[in-house]
């Protein structure tokens, strides 16, 4: 039975950060517009694509859909410990409770 909630919290947690991501870039992507008036660049290495617009587009996305995909992992994580009284396998508590013993390596 855990094998079988480890994998389907594997293919929730993935399915649901790919729908972040996606759903992230596609406003990312109109925000982009409205700000800029311009499309944002399709390939920011390409030398003909001004330096600071792709290191702004870079930044902006990179920082964005990085957060959606943990907001999405995580929300996904609290339904499996809701559902399962437990954590995912792979994840543990971190340590960052000051009050909390301190992990044993």
């Amino acid at each position: 039975m855990a094998s079988d909630s480890s994998k389907i919290f594997t293919a929730v947690s993935l399915v649901s950060a790919v729908g972040a991501a996606a759903m992230a870039k596609k406003t990312l992507n109109v925000s982009w517009k409205a700000a800029t008036g311009k499309n944002p660049p399709a390939n920011p290495a390409d030398p003909d694509v001004n330096v600071w617009e792709a290191v702004a587009w870079a930044a902006v996305s990179g920082t964005l859909i990085g957060l959606a995909r943990m907001f999405a992992a995580r929300q996904a994580a609290q339904v499996y410990a809701k559902q399962t009284g437990h954590l995912p396998p792979g994840l543990r508590k971190d340590g960052q409770d000051p009050d909390a013993p301190a992990p044993v390596s």
